[in-house]
């Protein structure tokens, strides 16, 4: 790939977000503006911004990777990734608005009296947003090395210098706006190319540019891949449970006037995630067909980076090509940026006073721990290593949310323990599963935990709870009132994003 690709792209992205981050801060002015956008954005904008911080680098690259080298086992991931907001919308979209919370942690402590569960879901939140920036930070390395042949800590020292500076100068507000953009800019730059390879090879059909007669994309016996019922039955579980507990997913929900924006918010996402997947999917496609040699040298996670310069070519093809760096910079970036907001939140909640100063400094600590990580790691496949973080918070915060909003009986004893039950279990089966060989039978067991980790943890919080119902909040009966009875809209209209 032409250098010169790279850089125009990146640099472009870069510039525009620049701009409607600065945008942001001649409308960002107080605390709520900086945490919750002063709870005023609107259903559409808000699934806009959704999209822009879920579609991560997982999304953008991860997903045709895995479809690469993969086949149909990889269609659940997303599957996985789209459905877990039929959770979100079923169970905890509107509740989790209502709750009045600024954090996670604000709910877990408002919920249970507690501040040791508040502090137990503030670690934990934090281990979940920095282990989900990593891949973002490897994504951005593994573009800048592809397209401009730069080293691979320049696309993660720029991701990481433009987020802190897009954040600390609008917060939440400023990158309502941000994510906005880049949802459409991603959906465009995987569109637009995927539509003219399309037409490209319908013109060619029957020419050598044209599918090989007699391809099979997806072979029934795939020796790359030997994922069972358990292993895919766990996916689904991580992907499904782990969504309800994703810190950056959750705080845009503090951000809508209402409880019913809240649920508008989540179908309107439903769409947009239906959309996008469709294109990831069939890049996965063809990158198994035109570039098999991307499976074998290991790097199947640069399918979508490469494909439209290899089926197009010529100036076209570096037009895509530029539009599609563009949008994989553009998820890199979205994606880290609502970690960085939603971590910053807990951070300075806890640690720094919670007030504006405070935030600032938390964002570039949320942001820096991950880069020392990302800087000292190598890459791995990028939506099975989200997929890792998805396993985990489905085995944390999700059991907190979930008993929280629907379970009178939770006690903070019981929270605290569930919550650790789960991250230890998880934690510790992820280490040991890595350790193992390909060929052991415990290794899917261990890699892929969700399956019996989220239900231990569930079954420790309601145990604990039940043998501690001593310890239940007093004031349980008028917060869950406060979660379940529909509020009216206070939002001006003159204060909508």
């Amino acid at each position: 790939m032409n250098p010169a690709i790279g850089y125009t792209a990146l640099i472009s992205v870069s510039v525009i977000t620049a701009l409607i981050g600065f945008y942001g801060l001649r409308i960002s002015r107080t605390t709520s503006d900086f945490y919750v956008a002063s709870r005023t954005v609107r259903p559409w904008w808000n699934a806009s911004a959704i999209g822009g911080e879920y579609l991560s680098a997982a999304s953008f690259l991860g997903i045709a990777g895995l479809i690469m080298i993969s086949g149909l086992d990889a269609l659940w991931f997303p599957i996985g990734y789209t459905a877990g907001y039929l959770m979100l919308l079923f169970f905890v979209a509107a509740p989790l608005r209502r709750s009045g919370a600024y954090t996670v942690p604000d709910f877990a402590q408002a919920r249970l009296n507690s501040t040791r569960a508040r502090h137990v879901t503030s670690v934990l939140v934090v281990v979940v947003g920095w282990f989900y920036i990593v891949p973002q930070l490897h994504g951005a390395a593994l573009t800048i090395r592809t397209t401009t042949g730069l080293p691979s800590w320049v696309g993660a020292g720029a991701v990481v210098v433009i987020v802190c500076l897009t954040v600390i100068t609008g917060g939440m507000r400023s990158i309502t706006f941000v994510q906005a953009f880049q949802y459409w800019l991603k959906l465009t730059a995987l569109a637009v190319p995927a539509i003219f390879i399309l037409l490209q090879l319908g013109a060619h059909s029957g020419q050598p540019a044209a599918l090989p007669v007699g391809t099979e994309f997806f072979p029934l016996a795939d020796p790359l891949n030997g994922s069972s019922m358990y292993g895919t039955l766990s996916l689904m579980v991580a992907l499904l449970f782990g969504t309800l507990g994703l810190p950056h997913v959750l705080v845009r929900f503090y951000t809508n006037p209402d409880g019913a924006a809240a649920r508008r918010t989540t179908l309107i996402v439903l769409g947009l995630l239906s959309v996008f997947y469709l294109f990831p999917t069939i890049y996965g496609v063809l990158g198994r067909v035109f570039l098999p040699r991307l499976a074998a040298h290991g790097s199947p996670d640069a399918t979508v980076l490469l494909l439209p310069g290899t089926l197009i070519g010529g100036l076209g093809g570096d037009i895509l090509s530029a539009l599609v760096v563009a949008g994989a910079f553009a998820a890199f970036l979205s994606t880290t940026s609502g970690l960085v907001v939603s971590l910053a939140g807990v951070i300075s909640q806890d640690l720094l006073g919670g007030n504006v100063r405070g935030f600032r400094i938390a964002a570039v600590a949320a942001a820096v721990v991950p880069l020392g990580v990302a800087l000292g790691t190598d890459s791995l496949a990028l939506a099975g290593s989200v997929g890792m973080v998805f396993a985990f918070t489905a085995s944390t915060v999700c059991p907190l949310l979930l008993l929280g909003i629907w379970w009178r009986g939770l006690t903070d004893a019981g929270a605290v323990a569930g919550m650790l039950a789960g991250g230890v279990l998880c934690g510790t089966a992820m280490l040991f599963g890595a350790q193992l060989g390909a060929d052991s039978p415990w290794r899917e067991f261990l890699t892929q935990p969700a399956a019996w980790t989220v239900p231990a943890a569930f079954v420790t919080m309601v145990a604990v709870s039940l043998a501690t119902a001593g310890r239940r909040n007093p004031g349980v009966a008028r917060f869950m009132s406060k979660l379940h009875v529909p509020e009216r809209p206070h939002a001006l209209p003159g204060q909508s994003v």
